[in-house]
């Protein structure tokens, strides 16, 4: 092309045409196409080409008499006189007629392997068929909120007129398609108000309308029978009523009837609802009324947007709950006691440890809880600090009196950090002396989720039990200062009474005077006197074992037909709830804050309990660019919105 352009710049005479000759019909092909695209090399080359040429110049010629064949191809020296190379084809000195081509379209060769031409794209064509102009309720379903949709209607009015209005009161800047910066739009606004209400009502109530509009008489069974609807000046069906003499505004006197279960009535109660600051619903109720709308089921339809708004929910919202889940084996089993424990520290107590001149030295005393799941029994140590070792001794000492356990239980409470932070005791299982005493003694240890003290019930409640009866032994010592030594006692006391406790009413028959007792199998005194008559010492020796065997089979019996059923029942949470879920968004419940500025939380996992049921999640929690995981059960966290909610938000 070059070539061809250097010459025609340089001769004076200006040919009518310039005929080309390539001796490759893919080239030619790519020359003549005119539906396929080429990747970059061929596309470059192909529009050069066709910058100085069209396509009807290019024309075919056999490689055997094609002269430039002859450049890439060795020619003995010799012979080179004898070829076309420098006489140029015979069939130029011919007439056109007798030439070997003729001028015609040429096609791209195998246009499916051609790599250099490039896989054209799957193109889907959608055709619109608008069956007619008028307006409809479903284009407002595109809207979340009411003041946007009636923004939306209004800009649209305003440009319609902008271009029918031809009056010298509009102003250049309103005319075409333009964004108007004005804020005077009332008319406008009040305009698609109307333009908005009319759409609803003409496609929820299009029989009554229609009545109406005819002046005939409204089915008795229509839902707005009993307003008694009638059609204002803007053509929109209101209440009709009894109050058309009432000193009321308009608005009030004659609201104008809206269906409950529609888009435009939610928007317009999430409106009148954030107006009311996110008040109930008689609140909600009552704006809406007062602003001019009857909603047709308006009670249920207000009930469920406040119902599903986060702002409330995050306000007043309640914490997640599932039904009560069976008692764990452990519980049910009749094995001996103190086989499986659930233990607590609490405190801590002041104790004197010292006398000095200026009075006493006072140290800090904590308490370890020691409770058998099955029977119910309780066993108190006194620790003097929280660390590791101490932990270990009080293990040492409950194991020496009570026998090895299989399994203890405890939660993740800061009664187990207390003020010291030298022991995190949420890794107690981890600590090397702890996991190597256990195993020892064959002994798990398992913990339940932070902030899960319900499912530890069996032991917080005595927890209860032994400050109020260590509260009355205080008030009985008075002023005088506790050592370590009385605070031992004292818990021990404490031990005994709990022990002694009722594990079921007492009984009223005659038959029955013995009370069922955690004490009545821990200590075999079951605290009355022994049968009258003379016994040998012989018999008493031979039949002691006998006595101590029939009181431990007397306990097993009636705790299986008397105590075991107590547990039958569920006293709360009584019914299946629907589960969290992996993506679910919820607040997370935190007592150092107040209840609207409680974070924000997603549900990462969730760990379904033996029965099926999530009760105890993991949430992740983003604060200033750092995320942090929690375990936590379902009562400590409120749910927001579903996953599968979050898409139409």
């Amino acid at each position: 092309m070059e070539m061809s352009d250097l010459i025609l710049d340089e001769i004076d005479t200006k040919p009518d045409a310039v005929t080309f000759y390539c001796d490759s019909k893919v080239v030619l092909g790519y020359i003549y196409n005119e539906r396929k695209r080429f990747y970059v090399y061929v596309h470059n080359r192909v529009q050069r080409i066709r910058q100085s040429t069209r396509p009807e110049h290019w024309k075919y010629v056999p490689t055997e008499l094609n002269p430039a064949d002859h450049a890439s191809r060795s020619v003995v020296a010799s012979h080179l006189q004898n070829t076309t190379w420098l006489t140029g084809p015979g069939f130029l000195y011919k007439p056109p007629e007798s030439q070997p081509t003729t001028q015609g379209s040429f096609e791209l060769i195998s246009p499916e392997s051609d790599v250099e031409i490039r896989p054209q794209p799957q193109v889907t064509i959608a055709a619109t068929s608008v069956q007619g102009k008028q307006l409809t309720s479903e284009r407002f379903e595109r809207f979340s909120t009411w003041n946007s949709l009636l923004k939306a209607i209004a800009f649209l009015i305003h440009e319609a007129r902008s271009f029918k209005s031809t009056s010298a009161s509009q102003t250049s800047n309103c005319a075409g398609w333009h964004r108007c910066q004005r804020s005077d739009h009332l008319d406008e606004l009040s305009q698609a108000k109307i333009v908005v209400l009319l759409t609803v009502q003409r496609s929820a109530f299009s029989e009554q309308y229609n009545a109406l509009k005819e002046k005939r008489v409204i089915a008795k069974n229509s839902t707005l029978a009993k307003l008694n609807p009638t059609l204002d000046k803007n053509r929109l069906l209101r209440v009709g009523g009894r109050l058309t003499h009432a000193q009321l505004d308009n608005e009030e006197r004659n609201p104008i009837i809206l269906p409950g279960r529609h888009h435009i009535s939610t928007l317009v109660i999430r409106h009148y609802h954030d107006q009311v600051k996110h008040q109930g619903r008689l609140f909600t109720e009552g704006a809406v009324r007062t602003a001019g709308f009857w909603l047709v089921g308006g009670k249920r339809c207000i009930s469920s947007v406040v119902h599903k708004c986060l702002t409330c929910r995050r306000l007043r919202g309640t914490t997640e709950n599932q039904k009560m889940a069976d008692l764990p084996e452990e519980r049910l089993s009749t094995s001996p006691p103190f086989t499986h424990v659930g233990l607590d520290v609490f405190g801590p107590f002041t104790v004197a440890a010292r006398r000095t001149r200026g009075g006493h030295v006072h140290n800090k005393r904590w308490a370890v809880l020691f409770t058998c799941m099955s029977t119910r029994a309780v066993h108190i140590e006194v620790i003097e600090s929280m660390d590791t070792s101490s932990c270990i001794n009080a293990l040492r000492r409950f194991f020496a009196i009570r026998g090895p356990a299989k399994q203890l239980r405890s939660d993740c409470g800061t009664n187990f950090v207390g003020a010291s932070k030298e022991l995190e005791f949420l890794e107690t299982a981890k600590e090397p002396n702890v996991q190597k005493y256990l195993s020892n003694h064959s002994c798990t240890w398992e913990f339940n989720p932070p902030h899960a003290s319900h499912m530890g019930g069996a032991w917080e409640r005595m927890i209860g039990v032994v400050r109020r009866i260590l509260d009355s032994m205080l008030m009985q010592v008075g002023s005088q200062p506790l050592s370590h030594e009385v605070l031992c006692t004292f818990m021990a006391e404490i031990s005994a009474i709990i022990n002694a406790r009722p594990l079921v009413p007492i009984s009223t028959d005659p038959d029955s005077p013995l009370i069922l007792t955690p004490a009545m199998l821990l200590t075999q005194k079951v605290g009355v006197p022994p049968p009258p008559g003379n016994f040998l010492e012989g018999n008493l020796f031979r039949q002691q074992w006998r006595q101590v065997q029939s009181l431990a089979d007397k306990f097993w019996y009636r705790w299986r037909k008397e105590y075991l059923p107590t547990l039958q029942t569920r006293r709360k949470w009584k019914e299946m709830q629907p589960d969290i879920q992996e993506g679910d968004l919820v607040l997370l419940r935190d007592t150092q804050a107040a209840h609207n500025e409680w974070p924000m939380a997603l549900v990462s996992s969730v760990f379904p309990s033996a029965d099926g049921k999530i009760r105890k999640i993991q949430v992740k929690v983003s604060k200033e660019g750092t995320s942090k995981m929690f375990l936590r059960p379902i009562t400590e966290v409120i749910l927001l919105l579903p996953k599968k909610d979050q898409g139409g938000r």
